[in-house]
């Protein structure tokens, strides 16, 4: 019985190396078809402990090439995705999944990939059909998606390969999946190939050490059609020195920030500029000035350095922490190097709320006057927000309404508090008994059973919403911002030239924001005040002036949400009690 096993795999084999030669073998036996084949029959056998010869047939199979399809799932409609910009200006996306970039180079240069960012273009079953595995990689926010990929995945039977944050703490929770590479994919992807190598790859490869990011290779940056993208992404560092108990990132990547040298990034960048489109990029770190002294003596010097050489036309966006504000040089250095977007977790402007979350670095300081120092150097400000803390009281949404406009941060995210699996207020609310459902990442959904009372927190929130995202709300701050707002004196010019894709995307914006958005006057309005009053912020004027918009559906959106997930709350008013719910068509006409 033994050798009659044996011989059948020999012929398969036989199979797969006679393909180049003879493609009409593909008629009968296509390659990824095998690749399954072979995938079933040595995982079957395998278990029943036929291991010895079968791990030498599957470990020349796995040296032949193989098709890799590297999936990233969809993102939902949250302001991070800014899906209502991104259909504006005519783009798909706003940046390429750096994650499965990384990984493509990790994997044989000999194997063939193929990104496929089901937020550009969807899965089919053709792909599937393609693909001898599936590579995922999903941030908690895309559950769903990543739901629907294993279905389809399944169905098809091609195994999946997942990693990422969603996977790290829970993977228990996706039994669709066949192996899960967890924690750095530096460290545990070149075990899980060498063991599928073998041909005895095992179901889940954990880590708990951290990887020298000094030898990540570069990114596959050539998988991503960039045409797709609003921006490009790269990251220096991972890690923070920071312990917010309601961030995930130490948790996941360790309080010692590590970085890549600066000659890394400058090859990444040097990848990045050979398309000339590209007008932004991402520094996708947890927070970029967690390690001030390598970033100040190292990396920044070296951008400078190389921008004055090459003279790119893109601009640098990245996250990072109040504290900022305390470091004249390093602000001076980063403007120098060509950072001008900045996402800051301001949080609350409640001491008891940030003291309560262990959000030590915006203590002890006015974040207002800081925000506006930060503003008037030449930075421009997306801030985070929270509501819901075990502190807060009714007055709390006032208090955020009221910082929020008067500090004229012009693109302010908000969210109800909630606890991500992996971290210190995660633990809490589980020993408290008071965690409510699977972690839900959208701004209008928690996981936590509120001290407060859930009514007034939704009711609360909905009305802080109201009050930041309306147009002429928005409007106004961002008059605000640009009141406060300085271009920063660097000496370093960098060549703002528009190609006319892009004169295409502003007359795509003029259109649908200026003649048939119904609030259009306020898109207009700040164009209006912009000429008349300094004409060389206009490129922002238009830029905010799409935002506006998009902060409405944000609000629109996130309204319609907290509704129909809270029927209990939200009833007709008008029927008494014993009425059923609202219905989602009369929710879109209130809306």
């Amino acid at each position: 019985m033994l050798i009659i096993i044996q011989e059948i795999f020999l012929n398969l084999n036989f199979i797969a190396f006679c393909q180049p030669c003879c493609p009409g073998i593909n008629l009968f036996f296509p390659k990824h078809k095998m690749a399954k084949t072979f995938y079933s029959l040595n995982i079957h056998f395998h278990k029943l402990g036929f291991s010895s010869f079968i791990s030498d047939i599957w470990k020349t199979k796995a040296e032949f090439e193989m098709n890799i399809l590297l999936v990233y799932p969809k993102m939902p409609d949250t302001f991070y995705a800014m899906k209502h910009f991104i259909h504006v200006i005519g783009k798909k996306a706003s940046y390429p999944p750096l994650g499965l970039l990384t990984v493509a180079s990790l994997l044989p240069t000999d194997w063939n990939k193929r990104l496929l960012d089901i937020n550009v273009v969807d899965l089919s079953e053709k792909d599937l059909k393609w693909a001898d595995y599936v590579f995922l990689s999903a941030m908690n926010v895309q559950d769903e998606s990543v739901k629907e990929i294993i279905k389809m995945c399944n169905r098809a039977g091609t195994p999946i390969v997942a990693g990422g944050p969603l996977f790290t703490h829970e993977y228990e929770r996706f039994p669709g999946i066949s192996y899960f590479v967890l924690n750095e994919a530096e460290i545990t992807l070149p075990v899980f190939l060498n063991d599928l190598k073998k041909g005895n790859p095992k179901p889940v490869y954990k880590s708990n050490d951290f990887a020298d990011v000094t030898h990540t290779p570069l990114p596959a940056f050539e998988l991503a059609d960039m045409k797709n993208y609003i921006y490009s992404i790269i990251q220096y560092s991972r890690g923070c020195p920071y312990m917010c108990d309601f961030c995930d990132v130490t948790a996941l990547y360790g309080r010692r920030p590590r970085t890549k040298s600066s000659s890394q990034i400058i090859r990444e960048l040097e990848a990045i500029a050979t398309n000339k489109e590209v007008k932004l990029i991402l520094f996708a770190d947890d927070n970029l000035i967690g390690n001030k002294k390598t970033l100040k003596s190292d990396l920044l010097p070296a951008l400078i350095e190389w921008r004055i050489k090459n003279n790119p036309g893109f601009f640098f966006a990245t996250q990072l922490t109040i504290n900022l504000a305390d470091d004249d040089e390093l602000m001076n250095l980063l403007l120098k190097a060509g950072f001008r977007h900045i996402f800051i977790g301001v949080e609350t402007p409640d001491e008891e709320g940030l003291k309560a979350s262990s959000k030590n670095q915006n203590l002890k300081r006015d974040q207002f006057t800081n925000i506006r120092k930060l503003h008037g150097a030449g930075f421009m400000i997306a801030g985070g927000f929270i509501v819901g803390f075990d502190t807060d009281t009714q007055t709390i949404f006032n208090k955020q309404v009221d910082f929020i406009q008067e500090s004229g941060i012009p693109l302010p995210i908000v969210n109800i508090l909630k606890a991500p699996p992996g971290t210190e207020l995660y633990e809490r609310i589980k020993k408290e008994g008071r965690l409510s459902k699977p972690f839900a990442f959208t701004e209008g959904e928690t996981n936590i059973v509120p001290v407060m009372d859930e009514k007034i927190l939704y009711d609360g929130f909905l009305e802080l919403i109201a009050n930041i995202y309306s147009p002429e709300k928005s409007y106004e701050r961002i008059i605000t911002f640009f009141n406060t707002y300085k271009f920063p004196k660097t000496g370093i010019k960098i060549p703002e030239k528009y190609s006319l894709n892009e004169m295409l995307m502003v007359l795509r914006a003029l259109y649908l924001v200026g003649i048939r958005y119904p609030s259009r006057k306020y898109f207009w309005k700040l164009i209006y005040w912009t000429i008349k009053h300094n004409r060389k912020y206009i490129d922002k004027a238009l830029f905010y002036g799409v935002m506006i918009y998009q902060m409405h559906q944000t609000y629109l959106h996130i309204k319609q949400s907290v509704l129909l997930q809270n029927r209990h709350l939200y009833k007709d008013p008008d029927a008494g009690n014993k009425t059923p719910p609202i219905s989602v068509p009369d929710l879109i006409a209130q809306l």
